[in-house]
């Protein structure tokens, strides 16, 4: 008897390039929450002003730098796919995870936007399963691509049997 056996391989998708700026901006917004008060503060207290704006500064070239390099690197090495057995993600660069939801598995199928991400065309599927390590997020995806991922996810579940408990 000739068992078929599934052999784990990075899966073959890249978000949409459109990630790129949106990471960006994340960052840029994350960097500002505390420089901006950091340096106003700074700017209208004297006696204060070095103890606030250095912080400040050293927190802007961090966060400009983070910005520029991290998605760039996020964008090398996360990876997705979704074939007629599971849904399959890749993230990390030195802490590598991987998670694979089978169909059967799969619970709920959600498709998510925050304002942000919905001004870059961007949209997150999370894929809902009975583990207790968590859903599968796929974020970063075409608007388009999303919503017929998350119908193609639909009918493959409903076609898969199990419960998915």
């Amino acid at each position: 008897m000739n068992a078929s056996r599934t052999t784990l391989r990075p899966p073959r998708h890249q978000f949409d390039p459109r990630v790129l700026p949106w990471w960006r901006a994340q960052w840029a917004i994350a960097t500002a929450v505390p420089v901006v008060p950091l340096a106003v503060l700074g700017l209208l207290i004297a006696p204060a002003r070095s103890w606030l704006l250095v912080p400040a500064a050293v927190l802007l070239v961090i966060g400009l730098a983070t910005t520029i390099v991290m998605p760039v690197w996020w964008h090398r090495v996360h990876r997705w796919e979704v074939t007629d057995t599971a849904v399959y993600s890749l993230t990390g660069y030195f802490w590598r995870t991987w998670r694979i939801a089978p169909m059967s598995r799969i619970q709920t199928v959600d498709t998510t936007q925050g304002p942000l991400q919905r001004s870059f065309g961007l949209s997150t599927v999370v894929v809902t399963t009975a583990s207790s390590a968590g859903a599968v997020t796929l974020e970063g995806l075409d608007q388009e691509q999303a919503a017929a991922l998350a119908e193609r996810l639909t009918e493959l579940t409903d076609a898969t049997p199990g419960d998915a408990t």
